[in-house]
């Protein structure tokens, strides 16, 4: 009896998530991956730096690893790429933009010398042993965007990365004849993005945002500050040549948008005549209404030059009377309350602000529901896996497909980790594999765990206590050491801490403490001022026994 063979599908990032996308295709002996991306942190993940998938699977199986394959440029789709190459050597296939960005990435990880690096279009084809893949362009906000087709024995699986159906791009239209051929040799199973299935109808288009950005910046007559996404090199295109047709020079500042910026020019993707970019310290050297500053920070970072310039703290830029902040994007969710604040602190400082709220200056480069269900139309897939999402937007995505007649049973909402069989005429879930988040901070790669996130915030939340303890035998023999810091202020608080060395002394005398006496000293003095205070403060004690140091 002849056993069919499956094709698995497992996700380690990307599920239930806005980011940090990777997904496996294997076959036999064949492991394909979909981008490698990273997802930011939240506010309480104190000193993260960034999040990534689990890669112990793919450590596990890297004589299996053929290739990484990206779909497009932005960051929750490479930024994990250093730390990918850093674990296994896989080769990498991107299109011309992304692969601009994946080197500059790697040149900062001391990584771009090893690197196998391959540079796709719309045109490639990859042949491996069992798997061939090919590509499609999609429109999204970045250049270089494409969908992935992986043509395996059994059918082919589609990954349309990141799209929308714009029918006015700024950049290549997409053929949507070719993603039409796509769907005619058959979609065995398809991996779909589901950012805006939530949202009704069609995604404006980016023409008529450059037109709008435009008219905006022909009707200000002070400074102009823009802010948004650095890889969105199809609006800083915009914002640039509109302030060449208005006699406005150019700044940039923030470290990512020189880059991109940099890559842009290179690359071809961003034209502007000679002379059109100025550096930030020429700035004081033009009239206010020469002048469209690009920056980073539309998302509230906090480290990013567009807070620095809101808290008055950036080396060339300062608000003044007169000044347009321009946000050409629109808030992660997550993000709303950071940005609400940057935008209180310059208007405080004497900015107008102008966001999307107020004037249509951004457009999504994720397709509203209407383009989704032309995708899956045009692919007519047999299986559906709704990506890139939070729970709630790949439900939503089922809902949609199941409008254009795709089977409840055939569309699988997955966590990180599942494991999808896929084989020619059905699909189920079978096991599970790894896939934590893993963070990133400056100490390196997975050092920060549960633990340390835990102290992290307790620290932040309730402060420190820090007592120092001199013995001999069971009598201290001086003042204990007392520091606080972000707990109480110890010149305001004598009676308590007067009340922490009594209370540390009668622990010392006890004839029945048993074991490690600072561990012990730690749980008492704890629960002492937990149950003064209502606070948890981080409680060290140290001990020093003057007899035994003799």
């Amino acid at each position: 009896m002849t056993i069919e063979k499956n094709v698995k599908i497992i996700p380690l990032g990307g599920m239930g998530e806005i980011g940090k996308n990777m997904y496996l295709v294997e076959y036999e002996d064949e492991i394909v991956i979909v981008d490698s991306g990273v997802k930011f942190p939240d506010e309480e993940l104190r000193g993260v730096d960034y999040i990534i998938p689990d890669y112990t699977y793919l450590v596990k199986n890297a004589h299996k690893v053929k290739g990484l394959f990206i779909t497009h440029g932005h960051e929750d789709h490479i930024g994990g790429v250093p730390f990918l190459l850093k674990k296994l050597n896989v080769p990498v296939f991107a299109g011309r933009l992304a692969m601009g960005f994946i080197r500059s990435k790697l040149e900062e990880h001391n990584l771009l010398r090893d690197a196998v690096l391959h540079e796709i279009t719309e045109e490639s084809t990859i042949n491996l042993e069992n798997l061939d893949v090919t590509f499609f362009r999609t429109t999204h906000s970045i250049p270089d965007s494409f969908g992935v087709v992986i043509h395996s024995p059994i059918g082919n699986i589609v990954h349309t990365g990141d799209f929308k159906f714009d029918l006015t791009p700024t950049g290549p239209e997409q053929d949507l004849s070719r993603v039409a051929r796509v769907g005619q040799e058959g979609v065995l199973c398809l991996l779909s993005d589901s950012t805006n299935s939530e949202v009704p109808g069609f995604s404006v288009s980016e023409k008529k945002i450059g037109q709008n950005i435009l008219d905006l910046v022909r009707r200000q007559s002070g400074r102009i500050i823009v802010a948004l996404f650095a890889s969105n090199v199809f609006r800083l295109q915009q914002v640039i040549k509109a302030s060449v047709a208005c006699g406005r020079k150019v700044a940039y500042t923030g470290r990512s948008m020189e880059r991109a910026i940099s890559i842009g020019l290179e690359l071809g993707y961003i034209e502007a005549p000679s002379g059109t970019f100025i550096d930030p310290d020429e700035i004081s050297s033009y009239k206010n209404n020469e002048l469209t500053i690009l920056c980073t920070g539309s998302q509230g970072e906090p480290f990013a030059a567009l807070s620095r310039i809101a808290e008055g703290k950036h080396r060339h830029i300062h608000i003044e009377e007169g000044d347009t902040i321009i946000f050409s994007s629109s808030p992660i969710p997550g993000n709303v309350l950071s940005v609400n604040r940057i935008i209180n602190k310059l208007m405080k400082a004497g900015a107008d602000v102008i966001d999307n709220k107020l004037y249509d200056i951004h457009t999504s480069g994720h397709g509203g529901q209407e383009e989704l269900k032309l995708m899956l139309k045009l692919l007519n897939p047999k299986f559906l896996v709704p990506i890139h999402g939070e729970y709630r937007m790949q439900k939503m995505h089922q809902t949609l497909a199941m409008e254009c007649f795709i089977p409840e049973e055939d569309i699988f909402i997955l966590d990180n980790g599942h494991v999808l069989n896929v084989s020619s005429d059905k699909a189920y879930q079978a096991g599970k594999v790894p896939a934590r988040s893993v963070y990133v901070d400056g100490n390196g790669i997975g050092d920060v765990g549960t633990s340390l996130l835990g102290e992290r915030k307790q620290l932040a939340d309730s402060g420190i206590i820090s007592i120092l303890i001199f013995k001999n035998g069971e009598e201290i023999i001086r003042k204990p050491q007392i520091i606080s810091r972000g707990f109480v202020y110890l010149r305001e608080s004598n009676d308590f801490i007067v009340e922490i060395e009594a209370l540390a002394a009668a622990v010392i005398r006890e004839d029945k403490v048993e074991g490690d006496i600072e561990k012990h000293l730690n749980s008492v003095i704890s629960d002492f001022i937990y149950k003064r205070l209502k606070r948890s403060p981080i409680v060290v004690v140290k001990v020093i026994d003057v007899k035994k140091e003799k």
